[in-house]
């Protein structure tokens, strides 16, 4: 049976293994995390806790790593005698690269990055992966099944990881603050918030799956809401005259940017 270790059991951490957990596959799962308490609640789903770090990564064939960015450096140098050439690294870290993980372990680590987001803690993720060189078709598909127990998985070329997170890491929000202008406007015509964030949300959700299952394309269903001289049409003349669009590009080439920038760091 494939071993998988968890270096972290945070919120992504544990929602992936949640999922893993949940389905059918056939994965032997194991985790390490200085919280023990962390621990001992995901052993109610089958989860195999690790003493160490180090115990871990030499037990397990595939390792996520869940930890937080900005302590991954740390905790790779220590594990790193224990990196082979035959194991699988998959990265949930923000913004940290391949080059990042081998200068840390070894020059020819396998490495799978992954940009997820927080839907996937409903087990409605979006997460955007890729591969370096090295990493299996065999591989690839593995980490991409462990990654789809809580959502869907879109690869991308490893070469625009940063830019990804614009559209599906940050992105829920951004959504969530276009939500917020829309109950705040409910409340100031005096109708109940939650109503309107009910009506809003099932908006959303039923807008979603127009645009991946209608089989009509972004400008096509604008139009099919869109009757002439119509309500619609009013409100999209304000958003259009607001560039809305531009906006939006200026927001995801501003969190593009920062990306870069903490990838430097």
């Amino acid at each position: 049976m494939t071993e998988l270790g968890f270096l972290g059991a945070g919120n992504m951490g544990s929602a992936i293994m949640r999922g893993i957990c949940s389905s059918d596959m056939q994965i032997s799962v194991s985790a390490y995390d200085k919280d023990t308490a962390k621990l001992e609640a995901l052993s109610a789903f089958g989860v195999k806790p690790c003493k160490s770090e180090c115990e871990l990564v030499k037990k397990c064939d595939y390792i996520l790593l869940a930890v937080k960015p900005q302590v991954l450096g740390g905790v790779l140098d220590t594990v790193a005698e224990e990196v082979t050439h035959d194991k699988v690294i998959i990265s949930i870290c923000a913004g940290i690269s391949e080059d990042f993980i081998r200068s840390h372990t070894i020059p020819s680590a396998k490495v799978v990055l992954v940009m997820p987001n927080t839907p996937m803690m409903l087990g409605l993720g979006a997460s955007a992966i890729s591969r370096a060189d090295g990493v299996t078709d065999e591989e690839f598909a593995f980490a991409k099944s462990v990654i789809e127990s809580c959502g869907i998985a879109e690869e991308v070329p490893i070469n625009k990881m940063k830019e990804i997170i614009a559209v599906n890491g940050s992105s829920p929000a951004f959504i969530y603050l276009f939500a917020k202008g829309f109950v705040d406007y409910a409340k100031s015509v005096d109708i109940n918030p939650d109503a309107a964030l009910k009506l809003f949300a099932q908006s959303l959700v039923g807008s979603a799956k127009m645009l991946t299952d209608s089989g009509m394309t972004v400008d096509e269903l604008i139009k099919q809401v869109s009757s002439p001289g119509g309500t619609t049409i009013a409100g999209l003349d304000k958003l259009y005259e607001g560039k809305l669009t531009d906006t939006v590009d200026e927001c995801c080439k501003a969190c593009t940017a920062r990306a870069y920038e903490l990838a430097k760091k």
